[in-house]
């Protein structure tokens, strides 16, 4: 043992000899039970983590989180929640940790989830009455327990789940290219932690492979993996039958009548995900349905735990709530007999950024009071922010269309994000130049301060001299002085312009309307003197796969397909390309 271990050593033993810290030490120690078996209807045996709170003398509510990333990420939710009186259970997915059986994404979640809530419901620690726990896939896991209709399950609480094809692994039809590191992540029983949190190792590598140019069905094998199950995600690049699969059916949806806790973040790429939940269920079960979210200026990671500074933003230290104290509330009450979480005041909370204040709704719908339409305008081609057309209340009665011209060859912008990838939310680097590579519109300066609540709405007239390509709108907050924040964006396949089952490459040079209604949802008050800027340009970046625009299926395009497509919006009288602003109801 090396000197700091023997300080460290004797600092605890000191911390333990104070007046009453031994027994605060006890009381929020709980007794674990490593590799507990729980078998699974094929005989294969789940490996768990159990929690169990000291001096438990009677059957209590138990929870569960059924992760793929190994027990041991939920060691501070099992430590908590025991804590507080409820036995913790963080159950390793078969082929992952301690877990029997071969891993499979969309494998066996669903009669897994089922079998691990029928164990714990007649184990002697649990009064019958089980709850979920977690975050991201740990949330998809949730909504697989209720597709596999436990009698146990009283009430799940998801932290940013995906709605499969949706969102994870493809985003509106266009995949992640994340998704071969996330599969590498979780190839195998243990982790790669270390592997999978270096970003710069991530960015290097997908960079790599583009200027490989191969094509991007190849992209496990360029990193070693060989995955069976990337090749079957690349066979199905929309919204089938084959994602449909992997989500509760609308008979499901509109017989959950268990309560749900949903969390997402306006950052966080699996917010799509977790409101299609919401959405789905509301409109499925009506009144029947029991169903809570929460939503905050957070990104992904941050949902589990917020915290003010990530990405490069600050934000509120009143946005910052503690997660687990809300989800302890929420089980004490849909479990326990204890009172409604005070947080919870309505069934939609969602934090104002800048108003710096929590605001409450009864429905997602009726957070935004009324649209109001801005025109887009210009006059000269806006490649600039200091050339920006104008985003305004009166149409344009005679324009000439604008345009940008891509070249899905050239990876200078990819080059150029190297330096940004952990403060892009507010660096604007790339929309200060003069490349033709995108089109910018703002408004006046705003004459008073206006919350701006909701999801954007975007419709636009374009023509492409492509059959295809792949867009990125995006919406930001500037202030006076020049400073921005990113706000919102929307991704958008050309190629499914009528819909995410709908494939037709375009045939014309004509302008079609694009309507971009998949904005990820915001909160945030636009000061008086600030000024909405919108963005429209190629869709291109190390976490996304690339469209090189030739019509064919985009997994098989390789650089040598690529073709350059100029991308001319309209904005005349007979093509009105509105933005529509939700403006907040608070």
């Amino acid at each position: 043992m090396n000197r700091r271990e023997l300080l460290s050593a004797a600092s605890a033993v000191s911390l333990a000899a104070l007046p009453g810290a031994r027994a605060a030490a006890q009381a929020f120690s709980p007794q674990i039970g490593y590799r507990v078996r729980i078998p699974m209807r094929d005989g294969v045996h789940l490996g768990a983590t159990l929690y169990r709170p000291r001096g438990l003398d009677k059957p209590r509510p138990a929870i569960f989180s059924h992760t793929p990333y190994t027990a041991d990420l939920y060691h501070p939710e099992g430590a908590y929640f025991s804590s507080h009186g409820y036995p913790y259970l963080a159950v390793d997915m078969r082929g992952r940790g301690d877990s029997e059986g071969d891993f499979a994404p969309f494998g066996s979640e669903v009669e897994d989830a089922h079998d691990i809530v029928e164990w714990i419901a007649k184990q002697p620690f649990c009064n019958g009455k089980v709850a979920t726990n977690g975050h991201s896939w740990v949330g998809y896991t949730q909504w697989a327990a209720v597709r596999g209709g436990a009698t146990g399950l009283a009430t799940i609480a998801p932290l940013s789940s995906p709605w499969v094809g949706l969102d994870f692994p493809i985003n509106n039809n266009i995949f992640y290219a994340f998704a071969v590191s996330w599969l590498t992540h979780v190839d195998g029983h243990t982790q790669r932690n270390t592997m999978m949190r270096d970003g710069m190792y991530q960015v290097t590598e997908q960079l790599r492979f583009l200027e490989s140019g191969l094509p991007f069905r190849r992209m496990d094998e360029f990193y070693g993996l060989q995955s069976t199950t990337f090749q079957q995600w690349v066979k199905h690049p929309r919204q089938d039958e084959y994602w449909d699969a992997r989500n509760p059916t609308p008979e499901q949806l509109a017989n959950l009548t268990i309560p749900v806790l949903t969390m997402a973040g306006y950052f966080d790429g699996d917010q799509p995900g977790a409101l299609e939940f919401y959405r789905q269920h509301t409109k499925l079960a009506g009144a029947k349905a029991d169903h809570y979210v929460v939503l905050g200026p957070w990104g992904h990671d941050q949902v589990r735990k917020p915290e003010t500074d990530f990405l490069g933003i600050k934000v509120s230290q009143n946005s910052v709530i503690d997660a687990l104290k809300l989800h302890r509330d929420w089980f004490g009450w849909t479990m326990d007999g204890g009172a409604k979480p005070e947080f919870l005041k309505k069934r939609i909370s969602y934090f104002a950024m800048v108003a710096d204040e929590w605001r409450y709704a009864d429905t997602l719908e009726g957070v935004t009071a009324r649209y109001e339409t801005l025109h887009l305008n210009s006059s000269g081609n806006p490649n600039s922010a200091y050339r920006a057309g104008t985003l305004g209340p009166t149409p344009a009665a005679k324009s000439t269309p604008d345009h940008y011209v891509y070249d899905p060859r050239d990876l200078s912008a990819l080059h150029a994000q190297l330096a940004q990838t952990q403060s892009h939310l507010v660096d604007q680097t790339a929309l200060l130049t003069d490349k033709d590579d995108k089109l910018i519109y703002q408004t006046a300066p705003f004459e008073q301060d206006t919350e701006v609540s909701g999801v954007f709405r975007l419709a636009a007239w374009i023509a492409l001299d492509q059959p295809d390509t792949d867009f990125s709108v995006s919406i930001h907050d500037i202030a006076p002085d020049g400073t921005s924040m990113f706000m919102t964006e929307q991704r958008w396949r050309a190629r499914h312009r009528e819909g995410l089952r709908t494939e037709k490459l375009i045939r014309t040079k004509a302008p079609l309307r694009y309507d971009f209604d998949r904005f990820s949802f915001v909160s945030r008050l636009i000061k008086k003197g600030n000024r909405l800027r919108l963005v429209v340009q190629p869709h291109q970046g190390f976490a996304w796969q690339r469209n090189y625009n030739s019509g064919k299926p985009v997994a098989d395009e390789t650089m040598a397909d690529a073709r350059t497509v100029t991308v001319r919006l309209f904005h005349d009288a007979k093509h009105p390309s509105t933005l529509s602003v939700p403006i907040g109801a608070g």
